[in-house]
């Protein structure tokens, strides 16, 4: 099976178009992945760019959340999604819905996705977040029961955050969750807080310990449904993910630097897989 990194634009939206592909070229990442523009000119040249470099691209949407009316969510979630998928990415990562909608509303979001997946004949995954219909793993079990091949994107340092814990007592929750994922967001999260300090810190090692468990086994459940690939994308965030000192706010560590640093951590893993 074909694993594939890709390098997160969050974080580096101070680069010009070309000088980040090229910081992600000389990293050696697969891919970008990130929100394009709406301005078709502008998502073509990114297009362009990333695929001239010899580049993979997983487009995102994550605006919706600025939309917290239903009505509105939706017209927007269904203008960034055939955005997205206009750039022919080999896959979407949406944030989609509410967790304060009600589960048809979030039903509808979901639907609506799927519709416009089908049009497109891109596949739209739906990402593991707070404040998402997904937010916590309460939410999400009851529409995996309801939508059996409903497709997620893990970023579970999420629900360390939501349930307070490294998820040791959900095994079942886990098991129920895992075999959904398609894709990985490859951040350590920890029971205070969606992302560490510096992952390869000895503080940090139980985190760390228990989430390459979860993607250790994300990779064999993809490898035994005969998956040709998986895709993953370190995804530690500028501040205020990254924690900063009081006062003067300067960051306690590196965003792209732990990205590539668990670009390698990734590619000596799972290089066989």
């Amino acid at each position: 099976m074909e694993i594939l990194i890709f390098a997160p634009h969050w974080g580096s939206n101070h680069l010009t178009p070309q000088d980040f592909i090229d910081r992600v070229k000389a990293a050696g990442f697969d891919g970008v992945e990130m929100s394009l523009p709406l301005a078709a000119a502008e998502r073509e040249d990114w297009s362009a760019r990333i695929g001239a470099a010899g580049l993979h691209l997983i487009a995102q949407q994550w605006e919706t959340v600025f939309h917290a009316e239903f009505a509105a969510h939706k017209t927007a979630l269904a203008q960034l999604l055939h955005n997205a998928c206009a750039a022919r990415p080999l896959h979407v990562n949406s944030h989609t819905g509410k967790d304060y909608y009600t589960r048809q509303q979030n039903l509808e979001l979901i639907a609506l996705a799927d519709a416009i997946a089908r049009e497109h004949g891109v596949a739209i995954v739906h990402e593991i977040h707070r404040s998402r219909f997904s937010g916590h793993p309460m939410l999400l079990l009851p529409y995996l029961e309801q939508l059996p091949h409903l497709q997620l994107t893990a970023d579970l340092s999420h629900w360390c955050c939501a349930c307070e814990s490294l998820l040791e007592d959900q095994p079942r929750t886990l098991a129920a969750t895992l075999p959904h994922v398609r894709h990985i967001h490859a951040r350590v999260g920890h029971a205070q807080g969606p992302q560490v300090a510096d992952f390869r810190a000895p503080e940090a090692a139980a985190a760390l310990a228990a989430h390459l468990d979860w993607w250790d086994r994300i990779v064999a459940l993809r490898r035994a449904d005969g998956a040709s690939r998986l895709t993953m994308t370190p995804e530690f965030g500028p501040v205020p993910y990254t924690q900063s000192l009081p006062y003067s706010q300067q960051e306690v560590s590196n965003a792209w630097e732990l990205n590539v640093a668990m670009l390698a951590l990734l590619r000596a893993r799972y290089a066989l897989a």
